[in-house]
Order: C-alpha cells, then structure tokens, then sequence
C-alpha cells in the first residue's frame, strides 16, 4: 500500500492523525507493542526506548544496559522534529 506523505516535520504531533503518528514511528523504526496500540518499542545500537502515546505527552523510557532508565514526557504541541530528536538524542 502507498504510504501517505507525513506532514512537514515542523507540524506538532497533535495535528498529525493517528494513522501519521504510526507511520512516522514506523520510519523511526518502533516496532508496536502486541496488544498495545498506544505502547511502542524503538531499538538502537546501545538503548532501547519504549514510547507511550498518553492522553497529554508522548512519554518515552529509555533502557541501557548497567544504566537507571531515564524517562521524559514530550508534549503532542511539539514539533516533529523536536520530538523525534529528543528521542534519538538517547538516554
């Protein structure tokens, strides 16, 4: 199926559709939680961030091996791309 085009990553999340948030967690490379459509699971080389789409922020829990799990909230009024590099910047 054709993916659709995301809105610019300058758009806060709460004016992306549900259907855009998946697909922008998808391209991050978050795989769905079974069982859970609001819980996500992102894997990089030295952390593993599990993402949860509340009802107000996105919040996001870091897990690196020997390390504390280190947890931010992201409000949805944020844009894209603040979001996506606050979660890629790591624990």
């Amino acid at each position: 199926w054709l993916m659709s085009a995301l809105p610019t990553d300058q758009t806060p999340l709460n004016q992306h559709s549900l259907r855009a948030l998946e697909q922008w967690l998808r391209q991050l490379g978050a795989e769905p939680v079974e069982g859970d459509p609001c819980r996500w699971t992102l894997r990089v080389a030295s952390w593993v961030a599990e993402l949860q789409m509340d009802q107000v922020d996105l919040r996001v829990t870091w897990q690196q091996s020997g390390q504390n799990d280190k947890q931010c909230s992201l409000p949805y009024g944020l844009s894209r791309a603040d979001v996506q590099a606050a979660i890629m910047a790591g624990p």
